[in-house]
């Protein structure tokens, strides 16, 4: 396993997290979907009332892909043991219908797929949907 250390994002890990969201919205062919801005990350995240609390990951500088080095899984331990910290019973992780890599990881390490046990569905509203809702 890399050496890796996982620890709580701070203000200026910002552009940074910005970068690997646009990132991964590529991988995911979501690039359209980002519509968030490094000003709104900070607000959100570190302003008087935060809305979600950020992990990143410290990585050494390292030739080559990180992929296979077990950063993910590392990751996933540490979210676990915030969640538990924080007295949630559960956590969820969401992952495209394609990505049978993550989709193997996630059960390998324990996960319980509720499509395939429950039947679930995510649903989302956005955009025109949501103004429509809201009647707005």
């Amino acid at each position: 396993m890399a050496s890796v250390r996982i620890r709580e994002a701070e203000e200026g890990d910002c552009g940074q997290i910005l970068r690997l969201i646009r990132e991964l919205a590529e991988y995911e062919k979501l690039s359209d979907q980002v519509q968030i801005s490094e000003e709104a990350l900070r607000a959100d995240g570190f302003g008087e009332k935060p809305l979600y609390r950020c992990l990143v990951a410290d990585l050494p500088p390292a030739p080559g892909d990180a992929q296979g080095q077990g950063i993910g899984s590392k990751i996933i331990r540490r979210v676990a043991q915030v969640a538990l910290d924080q007295g949630c019973s559960q956590f969820r992780l969401a992952v495209l219908d394609w990505n049978q890599k993550a989709m193997a990881l996630y059960k390998a390490l324990g996960a319980q797929d509720l499509t395939e046990a429950e039947g679930w569905h995510a649903f989302t509203f956005d955009g025109e949907a949501m103004r429509k809702l809201a009647g707005k």
